[in-house]
């Protein structure tokens, strides 16, 4: 079994809950380590009314212990979330972890401890000086974003062939689809031919790029080039486009993750490609309206996320 460093998230959040909740069945799959010192971890116990399952293997962060404040933004719970993340990602490193699964975080709580990132993959980018690509989905979907976490009215200036180029080339690599992947259009109509937009030449010139060099370095095995589009974004997840597609480019945050969500929020999970460490996340948040609630959060994710840990290879 692989072993797993398992982040515990935002501790007013649903993350605890949902490692005490899933611990056995995940048990089954790989042997997991929780980033949390034995303090939150009885406090987080006795709000939840839980016990604490007796091989709860626990590691803890350099971190200081807080009063969990549920369901609330909180500085010292951003600080202990970022620790407990950082901790995670040192044992894979050190080569302690086969892989990192991060539970949730809340950004607005990294920001208020002054934590320098947006999110886990801003940081993963930073810790090993690699363009992390942010994957979403499950077997039935994935969706690869080429921007995430900036303004929709920065996508346009972020649009660059060359480095959609090389998005492209380095998502084939590690998302490893067996079919072809559609590529979205920027614009209404994918720009219809230039009347509602130009940013579609960028793509396609990308795609071009991108699939003579893939073919090049293939023959000739796959003579079918991997990249399809740009495709008209409201058409391209239509049950016909998905027969075709279980792999997709989304060129921004949301005109890939709306579809995503909408068709399989439960099962989605997230997985950061092209970094020297496997890492997999849950595609939900904190959950703070449900935290420490009698409502019990859903755990599909987590354990897809485990579960696609449990099925890759192991890494030299």
């Amino acid at each position: 079994m692989k072993k797993v460093a398992v982040s515990v998230g935002d501790m007013n959040g649903i993350g605890i809950a949902l490692a005490l909740e899933a611990h056995s069945r995940v048990s089954g799959l790989v042997q997991p380590l929780y980033l949390v010192d034995r303090e939150m971890l009885q406090q987080a116990a006795k709000l939840l009314k839980r016990d604490i399952p007796q091989d709860f293997h626990i590691l803890a962060p350099d971190a200081v212990p807080f009063t969990l404040r549920p369901g609330r933004v909180d500085a010292t719970a951003g600080a202990y979330s970022f620790a407990s993340f950082k901790a995670a990602v040192d044992l894979c490193i050190e080569g302690h972890a086969d892989a990192l699964c991060t539970l949730p975080i809340h950004k607005e709580a990294w920001n208020l401890a002054g934590i320098p990132y947006k999110g886990h993959t801003d940081a993963l980018r930073d810790f090993f000086d690699a363009e992390a690509i942010m994957m979403l989905g499950c077997p039935e979907m994935y969706v690869g974003l080429y921007t995430e976490h900036i303004p929709l009215r920065e996508v346009p200036d972020a649009l660059d062939t060359q480095k959609l180029e090389r998005f492209l080339l380095d998502f084939y690599r590690e998302a490893a689809p067996t079919g072809p992947i559609g590529v979205l259009g920027l614009n209404p109509h994918a720009g219809d031919g230039g009347v509602l937009g130009q940013e579609e030449k960028k793509v396609r010139a990308a795609i071009d790029a991108a699939n003579r060099q893939i073919l090049q370095d293939s023959k000739p095995k796959n003579p079918n080039p991997p990249f399809v589009g740009p495709l008209v974004p409201d058409t391209a997840f239509t049950p016909a486009m998905r027969e075709r597609f279980t792999h997709y480019v989304a060129l921004y945050h949301d005109q890939g993750l709306i579809p995503l969500k909408a068709l399989y929020f439960d099962e989605s999970i997230n997985v950061s490609l092209n970094l020297p460490i496997l890492r997999t996340s849950v595609d939900h948040g904190t959950a703070f309206d449900i935290a420490y609630t009698h409502t019990k959060p859903r755990d599909r994710s987590y354990l897809n996320a485990i579960r696609y840990i449990a099925q890759q290879p192991h890494r030299a």
